[in-house]
């Protein structure tokens, strides 16, 4: 056999050698996706213990865990507005084994008041599905002279720049609902950012802040019958089955108003399909389940129905909105 023969077969044996050798790996893949899960699974939640986001991602997590055959843990890992521990997740071992809440500020708005949140969510992340949304509201105290939207509009253009509004933080969804009604009302008024709902609703109540602007699941306690509060509408394109007296804002005066504050699961990019499959799975097993929607209903929240690519194509239309708005009006993080 001549040298150049020699080389050839050598060659081909090579070749045939490195086929094999993705072959095997594709199948040891394939099998190790087949068994997941074999342990439990961990959910990294940006956020501090106790909040509305947090207490979402238990409840879903107990509920996923019959499709799923193992425990979901949640492990809090809050920071610089959720980015720090979405940042983790996105950096973990592409396994299914861990995976990640995220919410309208680390996947949709952050990045455009942020110079690096460490992350790409469009390119990083794997979308699951939406747990839950929540609408924002407006509400004044109860003793304002303002009944409804269209009381509030006629004041706030009489006097543009006179009237305040408060909200739980800058670049916060509630933040971005006052700026998108004043965008879009053609409106002026004084954002007023407090550390949480805690602080922004008794400065409303005590009428140091004109109007208040918040997550509805914050504010219910305040705007039951004899509240302190008065509602005056509701952000999402539906009515609140939670406040179902509360109009939406397009009911009100401001045809095409929609905002929901939401939430939703996420895995690191290149997590197995058969994996991410099978999470899809247990979230609409799990969404399905009469006692987590009322677990839901009754912090004010709507169960998800948005999954895989129809998250990301929903995440393009969100980014498109709040990053026009966000440089539209300047707003920047502290």
């Amino acid at each position: 056999m001549g040298w150049s023969t020699h080389w050839r077969t050598a060659a081909r044996a090579g070749r045939w050698t490195g086929v094999a050798a993705a072959a095997t790996l594709a199948l040891s893949a394939a099998a190790s996706a087949q068994q997941w899960p074999a342990r439990p699974i961990t959910l990294i939640v940006p956020f501090p213990p106790g909040g509305t986001t947090d207490l979402f991602a238990r409840t879903i997590a107990q509920h996923m865990r019959p499709a799923l055959g193992e425990s979901i843990v949640v492990e809090n890992k809050p920071g610089a507005a959720g980015n720090l521990g979405v940042a983790a997740a996105a950096r973990a071992q592409p396994d299914g084994y861990t995976i990640v809440l995220g919410s309208v500020g680390t996947q949709t708005v952050n990045q455009f008041l942020y110079g690096n949140i460490g992350f790409d969510p469009a390119t990083d992340l794997v979308p699951l599905g939406m747990i839950a949304s929540t609408p924002n509201v407006m509400a004044v105290a109860a003793g304002s002279p303002w009944r409804n939207l269209d009381d509030v509009m006629k004041a706030v253009k009489k006097d543009p720049g006179k009237y305040s509004y408060a909200s739980p933080g800058i670049g916060s969804s509630v933040h971005l609902t006052g700026a998108y009604f004043e965008s879009l009302a053609g409106l002026q008024m004084l954002h007023v950012p407090f550390k949480g709902s805690s602080a922004a609703i008794p400065a409303v109540i005590g009428g140091q802040v004109d109007i208040l602007m918040d997550n509805l699941p914050s504010s219910m306690a305040a705007l039951k019958p004899g509240g302190r509060l008065r509602g005056i509408a509701v952000t999402s394109a539906e009515r609140s089955p939670a406040a179902p007296d509360l109009p939406t804002m397009a009911e009100a005066g401001l045809p095409g108003f929609e905002v929901t504050a939401w939430s939703g699961l996420y895995a690191p990019r290149g997590t197995p399909a058969p994996v991410v499959d099978k999470l899809i799975a247990a979230m609409k097993q799990a969404l399905q389940s009469p006692e987590l929607q009322q677990s839901l209903a009754q912090g004010g929240a709507t169960p998800g129905n948005v999954f895989g690519a129809d998250l990301a194509a929903f995440e393009v239309k969100e980014r498109g909105k709040w990053g026009a708005l966000i440089k539209s009006r300047g707003i920047k993080a502290d």
